[in-house]
């Protein structure tokens, strides 16, 4: 799993998420972070669209980015040279290998999906572009038909084939012996292309790759068609501490990434977002909290700045008096035990109050409330 190379397509498959278009300057933009990001490829998007996208898609070229910049096509020439002249160095030629697709979709036969992916294979290559040819809805075709599909993507001179699960129809294990099975027939590179309508495009990319594919299909926040794609920052960080394999990619650049691509989207970012929900380091619960407070590896998987979070340790109905003390500390006030103790149940009993855990002035209120109380209590004793 050492070589996996990371191909974002936020900028077309996460556009076609229904209702998401990004400007042009947000495209350019978004196209310049996934190059700082450290990206392989960046598919941005279908040229044969023309206008406001195939201006895009210049501008992206012309950016010199480092990185190689991918245009969508049909297996049709004539997309295949209007991303040409937008200068791209790769292109990605898509055609649909189901049955059902190629009956009810297309209404042509399999012997016709092959011709057309060959002859716009062999025009690509003429034009010494590097091919991705995609099996569209490859999940759900005859394994037999996609491993001619793939044989003659291969000796038509295509660099990789694209695997779609393009329903989110598949689950790991089935992937796993797909992916397998056409690395060991074919010895053609695979990239893997899941879409999440099960929830389970992470983890079906993960089991392509552990199966040998070099190739791992992204979009920033999992965006895309339906329930989406793989999200890049799942992908990036289950490889490097699920796996081990560092891809190189800087991660502490993913907050800013997903946030600059939620607000051009009109997606808001949910808080429990894997990865870079800002709850993914909130802690309350007092049994989490103590144990965070120690040695933040008790309960958290990688350190938050390692994808440009922060840590916080929310004061709740569910904190403890370790926690208590410790965001007093943050006040440079030294609570005794005590205090503490009095503190947590004006804090649980407000907590339950309000339905949420308490703002920082809202804790000083009640400690404040605390003092004054005790400055009567030995007022009231002192008159006595």
């Amino acid at each position: 799993m050492s070589n996996v190379y990371i191909v974002d397509t936020t900028l077309r498959d996460g556009e076609q998420t229904a209702g998401v278009v990004f400007a042009n300057e947000e495209k350019v933009q978004i196209a310049k972070m996934l190059a700082e990001l450290g990206v392989y490829q960046i598919e941005a998007g279908i040229p044969t669209m023309g206008g406001d996208e195939k201006e895009a898609i210049k501008k992206i070229c012309k950016l010199n980015l480092g990185v190689s910049i991918m245009g969508w096509n049909r297996a049709v020439i004539k997309d295949i040279e209007e991303s040409i002249d937008c200068g791209v160095d790769a292109v990605a030629i898509s055609i649909s290998t189901s049955d059902i697709h190629i009956k009810h979709k297309l209404k042509k036969d399999r012997d016709w999906v092959l011709k057309s992916m060959v002859v716009a294979t062999k025009f690509a290559k003429k034009h010494n572009l590097y091919v991705s040819v995609n099996a569209e809805d490859a999940s759900r075709s005859d394994m037999d038909f996609l491993i001619k599909f793939a044989k003659e993507a291969k000796e038509a001179g295509a660099d990789r084939l694209r695997y779609c699960d393009t329903v989110g129809m598949m689950e790991p294990f089935s992937i796993y012996e797909h992916i397998r099975r056409i690395i060991d027939e074919v010895g053609i590179d695979v990239e893997m292309h899941t879409h999440n309508d099960f929830g389970l495009a992470t983890a079906n990319t993960l089991a392509g790759i552990k199966a040998g594919a070099k190739y791992a299909g992204v979009t920033v926040n999992g965006l895309g068609e339906r329930a989406g794609n793989a999200a890049l920052e799942e992908v990036v960080m289950a490889l490097k501490y699920i796996y081990k394999n560092d891809l190189g990619i800087k991660t502490n650049l993913l907050k800013e990434v997903c946030e600059y691509v939620a607000k051009a989207s009109g997606r808001v970012l949910p808080l429990s977002k894997t990865i870079v929900g800002h709850n993914v380091f909130a802690h309350e619960s007092g049994i989490h909290t103590d144990g965070v407070l120690k040695d933040s590896k008790t309960y958290e998987s990688f350190s938050p700045e390692e994808v440009g979070l922060q840590r916080q340790i929310l004061i709740g109905k569910h904190s403890g008096r370790n926690a208590i003390v410790a965001k007093f500390k943050e006040y440079d006030i030294d609570l005794t035990p005590e205090q503490a103790e009095e503190i947590l149940k004006r804090v649980r009993s407000l907590s339950v109050q309000l339905k949420r855990s308490l703002f920082d002035k809202e804790l000083i209120y009640l400690y404040n409330e605390m003092r004054e109380e005790k400055i009567k209590d030995v007022n009231l004793q002192n008159n006595i």
